[in-house]
C-alpha cells in the first residue's frame, strides 16, 4: 500500500542499544500524539482479546551524527513540519514535565539531540531525510 505521508525517526549513531530503543519508542509516541490519525484500528485475536492500535504506516528508522540530527530538525521546521525531539538531558529526567523543562532551557540550535522524528507529506519528509542511512 502506498501512503501520501511518510514517517522517519533519526537516532544518533553513538547511543547505547537501550537508549536508541527508548528514544525510538518515545518519538513514535510523540508522532502518534501529535496526529492520532496515523493510528490504525485496534487489533483482536481469534479468542477475542483486544489489543491497542499500531501506527498504520511504516516508520523509517535512520541513523546520524549529532550534526545530522540538528540539520534534520532544521530542515523539518523550515518545511513547516513539527518534529518530535529527544535530547541527552532527557535521559536524566524521570517525568514528562521535567523533559519539557529540559528542552525549554535550551535554544533550538543548541539542543543536544539524540533523536528527531517527523511525519508529513512524503515529498517533504524525503527532502528532510535526504542522504541519511538506515539504522543498522
Amino acid at each position: 500500500m502506498h501512503f501520501d505521508t511518510k514517517m522517519a525517526i533519526v537516532i544518533r549513531d553513538d547511543l547505547l542499544p537501550w537508549q536508541g530503543l527508548n528514544v525510538t519508542a518515545f518519538l513514535a509516541g510523540g508522532l502518534a500524539g501529535r496526529d492520532p490519525g496515523i493510528l490504525g484500528a485496534a487489533y483482536a485475536d481469534a479468542d477475542g482479546t483486544d489489543y491497542a492500535p499500531l501506527i498504520r504506516e511504516p516508520i523509517f528508522v535512520l541513523a546520524g551524527t549529532a550534526e545530522t540530527l540538528q540539520r534534520t530538525r532544521r530542515r523539518a521546521v523550515d518545511r513547516g513540519l513539527a518534529p518530535a525531539i529527544y535530547t541527552v538531558e532527557m535521559f536524566a529526567t524521570d517525568h514528562d514535565d521535567a523533559n519539557r523543562a529540559a528542552v525549554a532551557a535550551v535554544k533550538a540550535e543548541a539542543l543536544d539531540l539524540v533523536g528527531v522524528a517527523i511525519h508529513g507529506p512524503r515529498k517533504a519528509v524525503d527532502k528532510v531525510i535526504n542522504g541519511l542511512k538506515r539504522h543498522p
